[in-house]
């Protein structure tokens, strides 16, 4: 499908013509682009259900693609994502899956950088431009990506939730939601952390220094 100018699949908010198809596609892969933290080198881009079936006529595909460039939604260089991206040097490869999802909107995204260091994340549009990021190098978790969010990787370790949560406090940072999701018991776990204010570097510098944190990263909002 060929778009004459931006605003054929750009509206007055986010990019159409669908919401689900385009707008909430961009911001997965903005997401993504966020989680990891740098500009991939390639991406492998999974789609399934309705999402598989029509991601070129509804510029499911540019929308991705411009998300992991870290346009926003209503960035008018959506339409050339992928010859943008192909001038960057960035190996972009779609797969059309059968599987039936719990969603129909549904995409699975594989990050790579120049040294082969690997992301995987799953997500969901789930209408109106709104999103869920189902899960992260196999960690089942729910993040929206619409309000500034920590993600702690941790030892499953005693006291390490609470040791986060009293730094949180410490800066009078308001949690609105948080789960934690682990692969088993004393091993590896994470922490998704969303708040009400903006997380400053000295916050992420705290948690960073206690026992048993691997990682921490930061949704910017």
């Amino acid at each position: 499908m060929k778009y004459r100018s931006a605003f054929d699949i750009i509206g007055p908010i986010m990019i159409g013509p669908s919401s689900s198809h385009t707008a909430g596609a961009a911001r997965i892969g903005r997401v993504a682009r966020t989680l990891f933290g740098r500009e991939p080198k390639k991406a492998i881009i999974s789609l399934y259900g309705s999402f598989a079936k029509t991601y070129k006529g509804h510029g499911t595909d540019v929308a991705i693609v411009g998300g992991l460039l870290d346009f926003d939604t209503f960035d008018e260089r959506i339409p050339q994502a992928l010859q943008i991206a192909q001038k960057a040097g960035i190996e972009i490869e779609f797969i059309v899956e059968s599987l039936v999802t719990d969603h129909p909107n549904t995409v699975r995204i594989n990050l790579y950088d120049d040294k082969n260091h690997k992301m995987e994340i799953v997500g969901v549009s789930i209408g109106g431009g709104s999103i869920e990021i189902t899960e992260l190098n196999s960690f089942q978790l729910k993040l929206s990506g619409e309000c500034p969010a920590v993600l702690v990787v941790h030892q499953d370790k005693f006291g390490a939730i609470s040791s986060v949560a009293n730094i949180l406090a410490k800066y009078e940072l308001n949690i609105g939601h948080m789960e934690v999701s682990r692969k088993e018991k004393g091993n590896m776990a994470m922490m998704v952390i969303e708040v009400d204010q903006k997380i400053e570097n000295e916050v992420l510098k705290e948690i960073e220094k206690l026992p048993n944190i691997i990682q921490t990263i930061r949704m910017v909002e």
